[in-house]
């Protein structure tokens, strides 16, 4: 789950983590209020979306007086920002930050991720602040220090230290940037995130540490567990689709293709999206409806392929063990009938309860393709929409 920066702010926040004042507005006249508000003379003007460039995409504007707060809210509420993460189709500001401006003296870039590889959280940081870590990565890897934090006893103030010397922080910000790290690790640890990025880091002509912009991500499996989170899902920065999936415990992930996946297993619905590209076919979606689907749930996951404008044809690859085969030929039945199937559908059943489930799609007097194998579904589908 994503949430906003003034959102990852106001978390940061009460950690002890040292962020600008701001506040967020929704129309123009709010953000001339904040303005008036925070009582600076230099206001920055941020767009609020779940992605990044938004500054590039000239999502990001400085304001000095209230006129300029006024000309850049209408310029930039509403507006459709088009950044490396949004891909081409952009997304739309509903919502802005208006905040304090910042005597910057440097800039540098500090993140907490998981290392799958390891199984750790790592400290990540670099003196090249305000840039894509992706490019430093690949232009100046030399620059990106990490500390592997051991799960048992935490981030240590000697990791935190050791990280704050090798970026080059002044001598006397030291202790205030360990206290900030480790402020950012209990965030990113009691608040179950995936990703905590700080992009950039500041330091400030008065001698502070702060976090100019935040970009917190947070474990989906983990959210039953913080009520506060999930009061600021922001459901216009998600896909409909996904939305609607997320009601009937579906996982879904819209894509760019034209053919519909619904599949049992993550891992398998991989491998389909997988032999789908290789003979020559675009996946529609990411849709495992996982071990125990009911008919009913089937039906759903039918009317969310469905609602995707582009899908020219369904794939249904399902491996029954927990999930049997004559429950899902139910569904698919169930979910042709109802919203009236007007393209290919190709299935392929094997395991548990096969021979039933073949025999209930075979005299359910629709249209369907049967397939023997993975590859010959995908295959049959291919063909079928092309």
């Amino acid at each position: 789950m994503n949430i906003h920066e003034y959102q990852g702010k106001e978390i940061l926040k009460s950690f002890g983590v040292s962020v600008p004042n701001g506040k967020v507005a929704f129309t123009v006249e709010e953000a001339v209020e904040a303005a008036k508000q925070l009582g600076t003379k230099i206001n920055v003007v941020k767009a609020q979306i779940h992605a990044g460039g938004r500054g590039k995409a000239g999502g990001v504007k400085v304001a000095k007086s209230l006129d300029e707060v006024r000309t850049y809210a209408e310029e930039i509420l509403g507006k459709t920002l088009v950044t490396h993460q949004t891909g081409p189709e952009g997304k739309e500001v509903k919502r802005l930050l208006v905040e304090e401006g910042c005597d910057i003296k440097k800039e540098y870039y500090v993140g907490l991720v998981l290392d799958r590889a390891t199984s750790r959280v790592v400290l990540m940081a670099s003196e090249e602040g305000g840039t894509e870590i992706e490019e430093v990565a690949e232009q100046t890897p030399e620059k990106i220090f990490k500390e592997v934090i051991d799960p048992a006893v935490g981030l240590q103030a000697y990791q935190a230290r050791r990280i704050a010397f090798n970026i080059n922080i002044p001598k006397d910000l030291v202790n205030k940037t360990v206290a900030f790290m480790m402020g950012l690790y209990n965030a990113f640890v009691e608040k179950d995130c995936s990703i905590a990025e700080i992009n950039p880091l500041v330091v400030t002509g008065d001698g502070n540490i702060i976090a100019l912009d935040a970009k917190l991500n947070f474990d989906d499996n983990a959210i039953y567990r913080h009520k506060d989170i999930q009061a600021y899902r922001d459901l216009d920065e998600e896909d409909e689709k996904e939305i609607e999936a997320s009601k009937y415990d579906l996982s879904y992930i819209a894509l760019d293709g034209n053919i519909g996946c619904m599949v049992n297993g993550a891992g398998l619905a991989m491998a389909t999206m997988d032999i789908i590209k290789y003979y020559g076919g675009e996946p529609a979606n990411f849709l495992d409806v996982g071990g125990g689907a009911t008919a009913e749930k089937v039906t759903e996951a039918f009317k969310i392929i469905l609602a995707d404008e582009h899908v020219k044809g369904i794939f249904v690859n399902i491996f029954g063990g927990i999930m049997k085969c004559d429950v899902i030929a139910n569904g698919v039945v169930e979910a042709a009938k109802q919203v009236g199937l007007s393209v290919p559908l190709v299935v392929r059943l094997e395991g548990t309860n096969v021979d039933l489930g073949k025999e209930i799609l075979e005299k359910s007097g629709l249209n369907i393709i049967a397939a023997e194998s993975m590859a010959d579904g995908a295959q049959k589908i291919v063909s079928a929409v092309q």
